[in-house]
C-alpha cells in the first residue's frame, strides 16, 4: 500500500561521480540523479520528475553551487536534461572565480567526488510497507558539487580533458556503459563491431549508451 504526500520543504540529495580527465576549460558531465535507484535516504526519484521544473527553468535557471553555499556560485549548468537513465547534466566551471579553479583541481585529483541535487518536493508517494518514498514531481533550484553522496550510483561520467589509459576506459565500459569484462576487453582491443553479438537498437537503455558513446568519444579526441 503506498500514500501520497505531498510537501514544499527544501532537501538535497547527492550523487558520485568519477573525474576521469578534466579540460583546461573545466567542462564536465554526468548525472546528478538516477531514476528507479532507491538512495541512502530511501527515496527513489521516478522518470518525469524534473521535466516542469526544467520546463519552466531551463538550464540556465538552476543554479551550479558549492556545497550548496548560496555565495559559493562556481559556474553554469549549460544542459540539463532527463534520459532513459536520469538527470542527465553538462557544466561550465567558471576559471575566473577562485573557487571555481580550486573545485576543479579537487575533481581532478578525485578528491571531490559528488553531486547534489537541491530541490522541492512537489508530489511524492511513500510505500507504507517499503517505507520507500517515490518521488513523482520536484522543483529543481539547484545542483552542487559535493563531498560525500547519497546515490552511489550515479556519477559524473566525464570531466574532460587529460586522455584516459586504457584501464580507466576499460573500467568505464563496465560500470557506465553495461558491458561485461569480457565484452569490455574486446572493445578496447578490437572495437565495438567485433562483440560476438552486437547489442540490437531499439531496447530502453539505448539513449544512455548512445550518450555514455559519445562521451567516451570526446575524452578520445580532446
Amino acid at each position: 500500500m503506498t500514500e501520497a504526500v505531498t510537501r514544499q520543504a527544501g532537501e538535497r540529495k547527492a550523487a558520485r561521480f568519477e573525474a576521469k580527465a578534466v579540460k583546461a576549460d573545466g567542462s564536465f558531465e554526468g548525472y546528478a540523479s538516477l531514476f528507479g535507484a532507491e538512495d541512502l535516504g530511501r527515496d527513489v526519484v521516478m522518470p518525469g520528475a524534473f521535466r516542469k521544473s526544467l520546463l519552466k527553468r531551463g538550464a540556465r535557471g538552476v543554479k551550479l553551487l558549492y556545497q550548496h553555499e548560496p555565495n559559493e556560485v562556481i559556474g553554469t549548468w549549460e544542459e540539463i536534461a532527463e534520459d532513459a537513465r536520469g538527470l542527465f547534466v553538462r557544466g561550465q566551471l567558471l576559471s575566473d572565480v577562485v573557487r571555481a579553479r580550486e573545485v576543479l583541481a579537487l575533481m581532478r585529483a578525485g578528491a571531490v567526488d559528488g553531486l547534489s541535487i537541491g530541490y522541492h518536493v512537489v508530489k511524492a508517494e511513500t510505500d507504507r510497507a517499503s517505507g520507500a518514498r517515490r518521488l513523482h514531481e520536484v522543483d529543481l533550484w539547484e545542483i552542487s558539487v559535493v563531498t560525500f553522496p547519497m546515490l552511489p550510483a550515479a556519477r559524473v561520467s566525464a570531466v574532460k580533458g587529460t586522455r584516459p589509459t586504457t584501464r580507466e576506459f576499460e573500467r568505464w565500459l563496465m560500470q557506465d556503459a553495461g558491458f561485461s569484462r569480457t565484452e569490455a576487453r574486446t572493445i578496447v582491443h578490437r572495437g565495438f563491431k567485433a562483440l560476438p553479438a552486437p547489442r540490437e537498437a531499439g531496447s530502453a537503455s539505448d539513449q544512455a549508451l548512445a550518450r555514455a558513446f559519445r562521451a567516451a568519444a570526446r575524452l578520445f579526441t580532446s
